[in-house]
């Protein structure tokens, strides 16, 4: 994370929700090159923390990445909307500044037991099959 460690400082400092960057202004901020995977490799730039030290930075400033244009080498970055700068914005939802789960997700969790050994595969009407292979009607008469 060190080599991107510049980027943060310079994003972290920054007052605008949108920054555009080239790749060669990152290249000179972190004083070197991007590996080739940057220009070749959309995924590269995604937002996600696990295993990338690169969006560890602009993530840790509290930006994400946005319209990369890998052909014209260039982006933008946005800051993130559930963080809060000094200047205002919402807070993270907690203090590594990682998203949280929505408090619904598994609220249904443990409301419904299915019998063990019931097989959830199995036709429930097994007789449909026998009614399409002999043509019969399967709506029922209103």
């Amino acid at each position: 994370m060190f080599k991107y460690k510049p980027l943060e400082q310079f994003l972290a400092k920054q007052t605008l929700d949108r920054i555009p960057m080239r790749f060669a202004e990152i290249e000179r901020l972190i004083g070197e090159k991007l590996p080739p995977s940057a220009y070749r490799h959309r995924p590269w730039w995604a937002n996600e923390e696990m295993g990338h030290s690169h969006a560890k930075a602009w993530l840790a400033a509290h930006y994400e990445t946005a319209e990369v244009d890998m052909d014209a080498k260039k982006l933008v970055f946005t800051r993130s909307s559930n963080m809060q700068a000094q200047s205002g914005r919402p807070k993270a939802a907690n203090e590594t500044g990682t998203k949280t789960r929505h408090p619904m997700l598994g609220a249904m969790k443990g409301l419904i037991t299915i019998e063990p050994g019931y097989d959830l595969a199995e036709p429930a009407m097994p007789e449909w099959a026998d009614m399409i292979d002999k043509g019969d009607d399967l709506e029922e008469p209103m």
